[in-house]
């Protein structure tokens, strides 16, 4: 409610549209779970997400960040499947808002080696409970619309 607010009054007072992000939401089609990943800063079970990229599609830049962030490699979805809000926090002790663009990755397999290996956790979660598990509205709200197990 109050993000809500917050972000009416600074567009009336012309605040310029937040930045993009671009995330993979990584999901086993044979358990029907999704994993998550642990941020770098706090610790807190996020999906992995990151900047568009020169010379990548924004599905291709997610899937990117699922390698580098989870060692997840498989086949990335061209269409997003959700946007979420978030106001990231920066260096300099402000925060900055982030629209994050959300694709779906489903998952043929995790590498033991990535490159941010050591710096995070990984973990499957059905969709219910992930969305118990993050921090951020609508990304709660894009778990909560995935199927159940045992749904389709």
């Amino acid at each position: 409610m109050i993000v809500a607010f917050r972000d009416r009054l600074a567009r009336l007072l012309g605040r310029r549209p937040p930045e993009m992000q671009v995330a993979a939401l990584c999901l086993d089609e044979t358990t029907e779970q999704v994993l998550l990943v642990t941020s770098r800063g706090t610790g807190r079970w996020i999906v992995p997400k990151g900047w568009p990229m020169p010379g990548r599609s924004l599905a291709g830049a997610a899937m990117q960040e699922a390698w580098e962030e989870a060692g997840a490699r498989g086949r990335i979805g061209d269409a997003e499947i959700g946007r979420y809000h978030y106001d990231k926090d920066q260096d300099h002790g402000f925060a900055i808002p982030v629209e994050v663009r959300v694709f779906p990755l489903w998952v043929d397999r995790l590498e033991d080696r990535f490159p941010e290996a050591d710096q995070r956790q990984r973990r499957w979660f059905a969709p219910d409970e992930a969305a118990r598990m993050v921090a951020e509205s609508g990304l709660r709200r894009i778990l909560r619309a995935l199927p159940a197990p045992g749904a389709r």
